[in-house]
């Protein structure tokens, strides 16, 4: 199994949410707070609470996550929980970019987005070369064959048939993962 490295797990901007007083907006002012999302939900809460006890309308409870940064385009959405929000923050600040493209391959599921992890092959220019690499490490190939392996339909054939799923992180580099 490959393993990843700094680089593959590139390191992304902390993960903050904007918490927004929903007493001020619908009195048409705005009111909240950048709160880092990679810490605790008790201290994001203590955060929330302090952001509502300053705000221009007494005695105001109720708020909604406005905005985000950092989550690497996984969607945070105004009604997502405290607790979510800061599980999704720290797999992305645990996890990087990848990380985050995984969630996103899985629409959210935190669960599967870590099986991944656990399934991952490697960062590869292309499908053919896993499928090369695979076959001269199983395979004694006779040197009056070698130029007759097709490896770019191996590795087409290997996503299509389900055996593995690839993540794009740029030209010719891809992060290859073996289905469950």
């Amino acid at each position: 199994m490959a393993e990843l490295n700094r680089q593959t797990t590139e390191q992304v901007d902390t993960p903050k949410i904007y918490v927004a007083c929903l007493a001020a907006y619908n009195n048409g002012h705005l009111h909240g707070r950048w709160i880092h999302a990679v810490q605790s939900v008790d201290e994001i809460n203590a955060e929330i609470r302090a952001m509502l006890k300053a705000s221009p309308i007494p005695n105001a409870e109720e708020y909604a996550i406005h905005d985000y940064e950092g989550f690497e385009g996984t969607e945070i959405s105004e009604y997502c929980g405290i607790e979510e929000a800061a599980q999704l923050a720290e797999f992305i600040e645990e996890r990087g970019k990848l990380g985050a493209e995984l969630l996103n391959h899985f629409c959210g599921d935190r669960g599967e987005a870590e099986a991944a992890f656990d399934n991952y092959a490697g960062e590869y220019r292309s499908l053919a070369d896993l499928a090369e690499e695979l076959t001269s490490e199983t395979t004694q190939i006779p040197k009056s064959l070698v130029n007759y392996i097709d490896y770019e339909a191996m590795g087409r054939d290997m996503e299509l048939g389900g055996d593995v799923f690839t993540i794009e992180a740029g030209f010719e580099q891809i992060h290859i993962f073996w289905s469950r």
